[in-house]
């Protein structure tokens, strides 16, 4: 049976891949890290901003752990006690949701008579072929796919042979959390805008982001462990040592999956810090390094950031 037939037979699954493309873009900020004091002298990637009305809370995920990360630190469960608000990236819910699952499967599938082979240069392919092979699979099963979502495919099967699960992702365990809290969730951005990244890259880009998601599959088997630790321990010069993967030819997904989200989230970030209630803000941990990231562009609004 192919995995086009497989996804069809059990979307929830498949699209639970969806979750891990933050998790990319934050290998694509990391690529860029550069050393900055604000990093230093803390333990997590927690961080608060005071207004005087409210204090905004600004804490970098992982979106995919094991089950031994937990528990998180204290200074990460105080802000989320501390909070009657919490914003994600996007609505977790709606991941179920039928007519979502039907879009994703439609736009992430070749229509009858295409195949991915025709539609990506040989030595993609063939890079493909040796990584698929690899997991004891066949690149057949793979040609109906397009190429972002064999890049999503490989990157979950990959985790998951790594003893990784969405499922205890920091923004997971924070919206089941605030769920069976009571507290109110609101999102940065939809699923479909976020489904968009994908699905409006042309042919080249598509391809480009597949092959920088093979080499990015080699780094992830030989230092997720280590990444892991760096998140646990806030060590940013770490994570960027792991994480070294250049993305200089690739500066139009790094502008399009980081920079321009970072630029249209710190308007609702501002808006946040306009209410009466504390806020716990939870991103993938790459918006929150690198050139463009959130705490930068807040920072040169004359915003003062304090790690926590």
């Amino acid at each position: 049976m192919g995995i086009d037939s497989r996804l069809k037979r059990n979307r929830p699954q498949w699209l639970s891949i969806l979750v891990l493309f933050a998790y990319l873009c934050t290998f694509l900020s990391i690529a860029y890290a550069q050393e900055d004091p604000q990093f230093k002298g803390r333990n997590n990637f927690l961080w608060s901003l005071e207004t005087g009305k409210n204090t905004i809370y600004l804490l970098g995920s992982l979106h995919i752990l094991k089950s031994d990360s937990f528990p998180l630190g204290k200074e990460i469960e105080e802000a989320y006690i501390d909070c009657k608000k919490i914003v994600l990236e996007t609505d977790l819910d709606r991941i179920n949701d039928p007519d979502f699952q039907a879009k994703m499967i439609t736009l992430g599938l070749y229509p009858d008579g295409q195949t991915l082979k025709q539609n990506v240069s040989k030595k993609t392919y063939r890079l493909l072929e040796k990584k698929v092979l690899a997991a004891g699979l066949s690149v057949a099963q793979f040609d109906r796919l397009k190429p972002w979502v064999c890049a999503l495919t490989l990157t979950f099967m990959e985790f998951r042979r790594l003893g990784f699960d969405p499922s205890y992702g920091i923004d997971t365990y924070f919206f089941n959390k605030a769920k069976k809290d009571g507290k109110e969730i609101t999102v940065l951005e939809t699923l479909d805008y976020q489904l968009g990244l994908f699905t409006n890259m042309g042919k080249a880009e598509q391809e480009s982001f597949l092959r920088q998601t093979l080499k990015e599959l080699e780094v992830i088997e030989t230092m997720a462990s280590q990444m892991v630790k760096a998140w646990k321990t806030g060590d940013v010069d770490k994570l960027s040592s792991i994480i070294r993967i250049s993305f200089k030819e690739h500066p139009n997904i790094y502008d399009r999956f980081i920079i321009q989200r970072n630029k249209r989230w710190i308007s609702q970030i501002e808006d946040l810090m306009r209410q009466d209630e504390n806020v716990l803000v939870i991103v993938g941990v790459g918006h929150l390094v690198g050139t463009g990231n959130i705490l930068a562009l807040l920072n040169k609004r004359g915003y003062r950031i304090e790690r926590r």
